[in-house]
């Protein structure tokens, strides 16, 4: 398993990601499995090329039990480097012990990768979304994703 640096991961968070013309803060999400949650998956290319996925998850039983996933791919395989999780459950942070309670951010380190952990085991509360949408909104202003104005404004004009 390669792991990905911190400094490799704050490349990714500051690298300017142009979101498709017509993206919302509200995409619609179907209904997965057996009818147990909505999801929702979009990609955004990096201007460098990078190719990073959005995944939404939300309960249909529980509101409050979400993620919104911001990671990249990397040979092939999805690399999370934040998980914007609800307040349905206690994380506990495994090599701090510590408990997070509420809404919470999961960070991508290289700490937890070279413990073998999730490289986004480490999570700290937040105070700065109430449900599903203001992560989402939250997720999008922290990572430096930037909306497509010209695309929009093209379609929007016809």
């Amino acid at each position: 398993m390669t792991v990905i640096s911190d400094t490799q991961i704050n490349m990714y968070i500051q690298e300017k990601k142009v979101l498709p013309a017509g993206f919302s803060s509200s995409p619609p999400l179907k209904q997965r499995g057996r009818g147990e949650q909505y999801h929702f998956e979009q990609e955004v290319r990096g201007v460098t090329g990078n190719i990073y996925k959005i995944i939404i998850r939300v309960s249909l039983v529980n509101p409050s039990d979400f993620s919104i996933i911001f990671g990249i791919l990397l040979n092939g395989a999805l690399f999370i480097i934040r998980r914007y999780n609800g307040d349905s459950h206690i994380h506990t942070n495994k090599i701090e012990g510590i408990e997070v309670e509420g809404y919470h951010i999961h960070k991508a380190s290289e700490k937890y990768q070279e413990k073998g952990f999730r490289p986004e085991g480490y999570a700290e509360k937040t105070v700065n979304y109430s449900n599903w949408r203001t992560a989402l909104d939250v997720m999008l202003n922290e990572n430096n994703f930037i909306v497509n104005w010209q695309n929009t404004a093209r379609v929007a004009g016809g």
